[in-house]
């Protein structure tokens, strides 16, 4: 994953970092400039006195600076292993370990260096105190790495609800915008004259099949204006029958649609239209005539995808717009199951499309 692209990024450590350190340092530092003197007793010490320890600016300083370096480093390091793609379990350990050593590694770094430089007190008890510190090195890494771990997970917790409800508020608007546009083509002059037409040619010379005609076409209507997100593959495929019926009085024999499904596929999951506008495709951008019959073939996969495949013929004067709905079904899909549309076209022209055997939990209202 590119760095500059993931919102756990360099910007955010050091934003962090400054942060904390400035926060540590000031709880750290805080009691011992509002008590006049601050005792602290040292147990086991060699000396049989209260030593009485005041930190000067150096002091504050240096734990300032060895915070922000060892936050960094840690939040950098942190950071780089929340971005690789492995099972968040996993993540997070691997991440608490190398976080802990890399503290301790620090802590022990800049311990040595205040009191290489501190003379406050003398060398003999600076060495004891020295000795009492590094006994609290994996204590202060502990705290140190679980500061870093448990900010980063909340901060990742809280930039995925908000990609979630981003993915979710888009999701919407496309998901409007397709179902408007669906509705706009079923209902456009040219749609509605050439169903009207061809309903007022049936009147009275077949009334029979006039009557199914229309029962097909409200059918057809209602199932546009449905308000989901997603539907089940038998639903979707009643539509078809009823689409594809409309198409067959229109074409007569010169158009045929062959089934090929499973029956275990009638329960999986479907985005509504999808096979209706690879038909509509399929009618729009190839000839369709006595001499160039069209068969288009629906199937089910072994690989839980259903396949709408035709012979390439194309008009010598193809309509504008190929390609921008099956864009926005291809884009549909990736935002509703994180699924890919497969187009194959090599003499004939098919597309396949994902079925969603199980749909989380309250992802669709």
């Amino acid at each position: 994953m590119n760095t500059n692209n993931s919102p756990l990024n360099h910007k955010l450590a050091a934003i962090l970092s400054l942060s904390v350190s400035f926060l540590m340092t000031f709880f750290m530092f805080a009691r011992f400039f509002v008590d006049e003197h601050p005792p602290r007793r040292f147990e086991n010490q060699p000396y049989d006195f209260e030593v009485l320890y005041q930190p000067s600016i150096y002091h504050l300083i240096i734990f300032f600076l060895g915070s922000l370096l060892t936050f960094y480093l840690l939040y950098e390091t942190c950071f780089w292993v929340f971005r690789k793609k492995i099972k968040n379990l996993k993540k997070i350990f691997v991440a608490f370990f190398i976080i802990l050593a890399i503290a301790s590694m620090m802590c022990v770094i800049f311990m040595n260096i205040t009191f290489q430089f501190s003379h406050i007190f003398p060398d003999d008890f600076q060495l004891h105190l020295l000795h009492i510190y590094h006994n609290h090195i994996v204590h202060l890494g502990l705290v140190f790495s679980l500061i870093v771990l448990l900010t980063t997970l909340y901060i990742s917790s809280f930039i995925r609800n908000q990609q979630t409800l981003l993915e979710n508020q888009r999701l919407i608007a496309e998901n409007i915008r397709n179902r408007h546009e669906a509705l706009k083509n079923q209902l456009n002059p040219h749609f509605l004259f050439n169903s009207l037409n061809t309903l007022d040619g049936l009147i009275g010379f077949d009334d029979e099949k006039a009557h199914n005609y229309l029962n097909n076409l409200s059918s057809m209507f209602r199932y546009t204006i449905q308000n989901k997100e997603i539907t089940v593959l038998k639903d979707e495929l009643n539509f078809i029958e009823a689409y594809a019926y409309l198409m067959k009085i229109r074409f007569g024999d010169n158009l045929s649609i062959q089934y090929a499904i499973d029956a275990k596929y009638h329960h999986y999951h479907i985005t509504p239209l999808s096979l209706q506008l690879l038909i509509e495709n399929a009618i729009k951008h190839n000839v369709v005539s006595g001499r160039h019959p069209l068969t288009i073939r629906i199937e089910t996969t072994e690989n839980d995808t259903i396949k709408v495949s035709n012979a390439i013929q194309p008009k010598l004067n193809s309509e504008a717009g190929e390609g921008i709905g099956l864009a926005n079904l291809a884009e549909r899909y990736r935002l509703l199951f994180g699924m890919e549309v497969l187009i194959t076209k090599n003499g004939n022209f098919s597309v396949e499309i994902p079925l969603v055997e199980h749909i989380p939990i309250g992802k669709f209202l």
